[in-house]
């Protein structure tokens, strides 16, 4: 444990400042909990949504796993999504995904990776689905693009969700946003969108 002491160090470093700037920030932080997005993620340790969103801790409740997929078999995620949608009233979930990707470059990959292959099957589905469109792209641009089709595979996905489905289907305001997010500018862009029918 003593070589990651140095996480308690930049902790108390960060907590002091904090509480430096907004003295009420951590009690307030404490006796709220009402974000209105939902950000499913990658598990990418470069692509932190609060940070790269610049949202505060509590303006956004966060899921991530490799690729930023959603699973109807998934009951973690699917967990996730149920409780940001009937208990915190999200009015945003946003399926963010990042170029660069070891998922999507895994995927592409045909060696055995072992377990995780069971999980990159579905990124190499959307390949199946997909493949006249891929035909076009070659090299990075082609993982490029499966990283873009992943992400509005998995917007479909989450709207056919029993929990998606119903919210989208009633008189409440959700809405389903796909997004790509660039390492290498740090740029935020929307794929997809889809709204509950007014």
């Amino acid at each position: 444990m003593a070589d990651l002491d140095y996480i308690f160090r930049k902790n108390e470093i960060w907590r002091t400042k904090v509480n430096i700037e907004d003295p009420t920030f951590f009690e307030t932080l404490a006796n709220q909990h009402a974000p209105e997005i939902l950000w499913i993620g990658c598990s990418d340790a470069r692509v932190p949504a609060n940070q790269i969103t610049g949202l505060l801790p509590g303006e956004i409740f966060v899921h991530r796993n490799i690729a930023n997929m959603v699973i109807h078999s998934d009951l973690n995620s699917l967990s996730v999504i149920q409780y940001a949608v009937e208990v915190l009233n999200v009015k945003h979930i946003i399926v963010c995904g990042h170029y660069e990707c070891g998922g999507i470059n895994a995927a592409l990959d045909p060696k055995d990776h072992g377990l995780i292959d069971n999980w990159l099957r579905h990124i190499r589905d959307v390949i199946r689905f997909n493949k006249e469109e891929l035909a076009l792209f070659e090299g990075e641009e082609y993982a490029m693009k499966l990283t873009e089709l992943n992400v509005m595979e998995q917007v479909k996905n989450l709207a056919e969700t029993t929990v998606v489905r119903k919210a989208l289907n009633s008189d409440r305001e959700i809405t389903l946003h796909g997004w790509i997010y660039s390492i290498h500018t740090g740029k935020i862009s929307e794929l997809c969108r889809v709204e509950s029918p007014k």
